[in-house]
């Protein structure tokens, strides 16, 4: 989230789209409440008539999969409105000086809207782009080329009109099936906040991402979030609706595949030299003196990472210790999906899975089950029996065939442990131990504690093992000073603070780190969470009852301990009693607190906010008040820096070309294109003649299930009483009770059409069912799903739910045994959201 839970009671328009928080976030949910009423209008937009919707002043359905063209068409209409109305309600100062729409793109770029779907430079054979045309053109010294006036033919604000004036509100209903008069609805009524004073809010969850072109589906939110000036401000931004508690931290922490902590990215086999790598992934010199370019910091991140994991070993000679990093190879696929492939292909020999449960969870589920079985070994650790660690003892297998050697670990529950957790806002919370866990069952810091100290040993007493300074060099000592069989949380929370290695004292911020080995730090974006007691500031040391564990010594400069309810120094003290705070010293926010990023975009040049009764910052007497500045830059106006440090030119991306700073370049253009999902309804594609996504993952094309033998559009979501993979929420029985087994939701015509009554035992099929025999339901007949009529064509759609397997009180199909193993052109991400089945009575 760029804003906070808090600040989008700030926000007059709220846009909830693939997502549904009313049920999925209900604790959160209440800020939305807020908001209404106080005036705010709640929009939801959604394939199923749910919860959230139930309290939306509007809501509007659109078939899974269509979002790009939906908020396409609003794209349009506000781009319409602004030169119809000569800017009169609209930020028109904030587009153009804080975003690229003035840049000037090459003159050989072709988009879509020319090329029929497709953008220049694409490479048929190779299901790849060339992307020299999407580069901007520059001057002498390397500088964007721009047209102020966003008259000019090759800017982006031109470039953007063209490409969406096809969304018409006549093909957004051919394509989405969303009725004209809502969307059009929709569109008046969001656009209105663009005005300036006005702020409107877009969230989305999992049915965004959770597609083949999901990456561009949330382009296509931050292109509208940045035309209404809706980012940095307050009651603004793009809200990313975590599913877990600690999502946000875990990839905060570098658990996926292609990054380390703090999103630096992972280093390949090309990575020869650290100097190598960090020209690899830290964008040019920039020429511009008003951009910040903050990503110049990269080695001062990394080399402080590479102290606080090798310590001593780490020194310039040694470059550090790159050399310890493990290395990708350069194009290759590590995955989910692909890493299942892979295992399949017995590729990979052993498997951990640390509280994931792929065996329901991952998709074309059954193949994944399969692919668990060719482990030589395999490390599960839960609470309970999870699908994934009996895979062996589903139905219809025989145990006997498979030789993979399963160890199941047992966890504590999150109140039997402390530690921090980093919510969907990147609030950083410390959590108390509430009870010790039963019998042998440890936190997951204790095991992976106990299991590096053996392993440590292991290669001590072992002189023969191969790369073994890499693990005897590494920095480890966890060990509580109270128990020596537990590991110390704030011992690692000090680690990934950092310190400053010549007084040892712990770094209050990233700004102090340094180049030279002289800094630790595990994970820049953090730095500043725990720091020394006398670095506290003098709130804090005024009020020691923020730290629930004070007068403990242990927990004082640890600042995800606070708990200060009340505003202090931001909205709730500059706007009195017309805005919602955001509570700064209520626990640790990164990053540097900052509550709202990119703020500086919600001042004009001057540092005059745009919505006063709103003020995030303001510029006086020559000093920032209100939140943690982005930045701490003067204003514009007075030779301060673009707002938008952490894209290399300083200005947010309309038009998404990083061909020329060297960051990561999508993979299928620069701008949103609706393609349809992998498996459509439909023989074509409404838009152009490019059906899918020319560059999409795919890893079984013979298992798509095409609309002649399958004509339902399928999708799938979560209720309230199950938690994911169900390997919790299935074991308790009061909510076995409340929500007893699987089911598959359909409209009042389809059940009429398939002559299914409500209750009644069904089957679900497609091609990755032919083995299987299908995914057995009850059918929930409701008013919640509605047939599309799409360019003539009549679409059923139906919704289930995900949480149910082979183990736990409650037993059932999964529903991700439907879906297929194709992904995300750019991140891989599976298609959960968009797939086709047929129906029949069981």
């Amino acid at each position: 989230m760029t804003n906070q839970w808090t600040d989008i009671a700030n926000s007059d328009r709220i846009l909830v789209i693939a997502g549904n928080p009313a049920e999925n976030h209900p604790a959160a949910y209440g800020h939305i409440t807020k908001a209404q009423e106080k005036g705010a209008k709640l929009i939801v937009v959604d394939p199923r008539f749910t919860r959230s919707a139930s309290k939306a002043n509007i809501y509007c359905p659109l078939r899974s999969g269509t979002d790009v063209a939906f908020i396409g068409g609003i794209i349009k209409y506000v781009i319409d409105d602004m030169l119809a109305t000569d800017w009169a309600n609209y930020n028109k100062t904030y587009l153009v000086e804080y975003t690229n729409a003035s840049y000037l793109v090459d003159e050989k770029y072709q988009g879509p809207d020319e090329l029929n779907g497709l953008f220049s430079g694409y490479n048929s054979e190779k299901r790849s782009y060339v992307k020299d045309t999407w580069k901007f053109q520059v001057d002498d010294k390397g500088i964007p080329k721009r047209d102020k006036t966003l008259q000019d033919r090759n800017c982006v604000f031109q470039i953007l009109k063209r490409h969406f004036a096809r969304y018409t509100p006549d093909m957004v209903n051919k394509i989405t099936g969303a009725p004209k008069d809502k969307s059009l609805e929709v569109a008046k009524t969001y656009a209105q906040s663009g005005a300036v004073g006005k702020s409107g809010t877009l969230m989305y969850a999992m049915g965004a991402t959770h597609h083949t072109n999901g990456t561009q589906i949330i382009r296509s939110y931050c292109i509208l979030q940045l035309l209404l000036a809706n980012i940095g401000v307050a009651g603004g931004g793009i809200q990313a609706m975590r599913g877990e508690s600690n999502v946000q931290g875990s990839t905060d922490m570098g658990l996926l595949h292609h990054i380390l902590t703090g999103y630096n990215p992972a280093p390949v086999h090309t990575d020869e030299t650290l100097e190598k790598y960090l020209t690899r992934v830290t964008p040019p010199k920039y020429s511009d003196p008003l951009s910040a370019n903050f990503l110049q910091n990269t080695d001062k991140w990394v080399i402080s990472m590479l102290k606080a994991w090798w310590g001593d070993a780490a020194t310039k000679d040694s470059e550090f210790a790159f050399h310890y990093l493990p290395m990708g190879q350069s194009g290759k696929n590590y995955t989910h999906i692909a890493i299942f492939e892979a295992m399949e292909k017995g590729e990979i020999k052993g498997l951990m899975c640390w509280g994931q449960n792929p065996a329901v969870g991952g998709p074309n589920a059954n193949q994944e089950r399969k692919a668990l079985a060719k482990l030589d070994w395999l490390v599960c650790t839960d609470l309970w029996e999870t699908e994934t660690s009996i895979f062996w003892k589903r139905p219809v297998v025989d145990a006997g065939s498979i030789d993979t050697e399963v160890f199941l670990l047992p966890a504590a529950a999150s109140y039997e442990k402390e530690g921090s957790v980093t919510n969907s806002a990147r609030w950083m919370q410390w959590r108390y131990k509430g009870a010790d866990a039963p019998g042998d069952a440890k936190p997951d810091l204790d095991m992976i504690n106990d299991l590096m100290l053996r392993i440590k040993e292991l290669y001590a007493t072992d002189t023969s093992a191969p790369k073994r300074d890499i693990i005897l060099n590494l920095t480890w000592d966890y060990k509580s000073d109270t128990d020596p069989k537990e590991a110390d949380p704030t011992k690692v929370a000090k680690e990934v603070n950092g310190k400053d290695l010549i007084t040892n004292k712990l770094i209050n911020g990233f700004a102090n780190l340094k180049i030279d080995g002289t800094t630790s730090c595990g994970n820049w974006v953090f730095c500043g969470s725990y720091v020394e007691q006398e670095s506290l500031d003098a709130f804090e040391k005024q009020h020691p009852e923020m730290f629930y564990g004070y007068p403990d010594p242990k927990y004082i400069g640890n600042r995800a301990t606070r708990r200060y309810p009340k505003d202090v120094g931001n909205l709730g003290l500059i706007a009195g009693d017309k805005s919602i705070g955001i509570y700064s010293y209520w626990s640790w926010c990164w990053p540097m607190n900052r509550r709202i990023v990119y703020n500086r975009a919600s001042v004009d040049p001057a540092g005059v906010p745009w919505d006063k009764e709103h003020a995030v910052i303001t510029w006086k007497d020559g000093a920032w008040t209100g939140d943690v500045p982005d930045g701490g830059a003067k204003p514009m106006a007075e030779g301060g820096t673009y707002p938008f440090i952490m894209k290399s030119t300083g200005h947010s991306y309309l038009f998404a070309n990083n061909v020329n700073t060297r960051e990561a370049s999508l993979a299928d253009g620069p701008l949103p294109e609706h393609y349809e999902p992998w498996e459509s309804p439909l023989d074509a594609n409404p838009l152009s003649a490019q059906k899918n996504d020319p560059v999409i993952k795919i890893w079984r094309p013979n298992e798509q299930s095409t609309p002649d033998k399958y004509p339902i559009v399928a999708t799938t979501y979560r209720v309230v009483e199950h938690w994911q993979a169900g390997q919790m929420t299935r074991n308790l029985p009061w909510l076995v009770e409340t929500m007893p087994e699987m089911f598959v939701e359909m409209s009042m015509e389809l059940a009429a059409e398939l002559g299914i009554a409500n209750g009644e035992k069904v089957i679900i099929e497609n091609e990755r069912t032919l083995e299987s025999g299908g995914v057995k339901a009850v059918a929930l007949v409701t008013l919640r799903f509605k047939p599309f009529i799409l360019n003539g064509k009549t679409v059923h759609q139906v919704g289930m739910p995900w949480h149910w397997g082979y183990a736990g009180l409650s037993k059932g199909d999964s529903a991700n045994v439907l879906t297929p193993s194709v992904g995300d052109a750019n991140t891989s991400c599976p298609e959960y959201k968009a797939f086709l089945c047929r129906i029949r009575k069981a």
